[in-house]
């Protein structure tokens, strides 16, 4: 019984190896990263949101489009049910504007905006010491952030397909025809 019992146990576990691994390999190269939660650090694979249309964002709290938290959160609510995520990635490389930690900026979100889209740990989002995932979102789109809020656009694939700058804002036109289009593309 007791042999039964741990061979099933060891089918289960293998099973289980085997998933994960398919999993990790059916990953895009782009989201093959991991990165702490804004909230607690507790790290996050970027894999979770492989199928999913991302908006990926470089946010700052004490910025002229800090506001743009309220757009963020709006089409986040719009869109989520349909496939869509945004992704926040607080950064202090432009004009020194997000200067907290990352619990006050997790406060600072909950509290003024009700950000419930996933944000991640304070890093760095242009220059040479680049996060990883910014890096590749530069060498892709041959456009780096320019200041806060600028927006990358990835399909269900995880290839990006747009940037925009900081003045175009989420619930404009453009990003939700965009959006729209890519959540009608089934991942492959």
């Amino acid at each position: 019984m007791i042999r039964l019992l741990f061979s099933w146990l060891l089918t289960l576990f293998a099973f289980a190896i085997g998933a994960q691994t398919v999993n990790a390999a059916s990953c895009s190269p782009l989201l093959s990263q991991t990165f702490p939660r804004l909230q607690d650090e507790a790290p996050q694979s970027l894999c979770q949101y492989q199928g999913k249309v991302i908006l990926a964002v470089n946010t700052a709290s004490y910025c002229g489009f800090t506001s743009q938290y309220d757009g963020l959160e709006k089409v986040y609510a719009k869109y989520k049910d349909q496939g869509l995520v945004v992704l926040g990635f607080p950064s202090n490389d432009f004009g020194q504007q997000e200067p907290g930690s990352n619990k006050e900026i997790a406060e600072f979100c909950k509290n003024t905006y009700d950000v419930k889209f996933p944000m991640f740990a304070k890093s760095v989002v242009s220059g040479g010491n680049a996060n990883p995932f910014f890096k590749m979102l530069i060498a892709k789109t041959g456009t780096t952030p320019k200041w806060n809020f600028y927006k990358y656009m990835i399909d269900r694939n995880g290839n990006v397909v747009n940037s925009y700058n900081s003045m175009t804002k989420p619930t404009s036109t453009t990003i939700s025809n965009e959006i729209e289009k890519l959540l009608k593309e089934k991942a492959q």
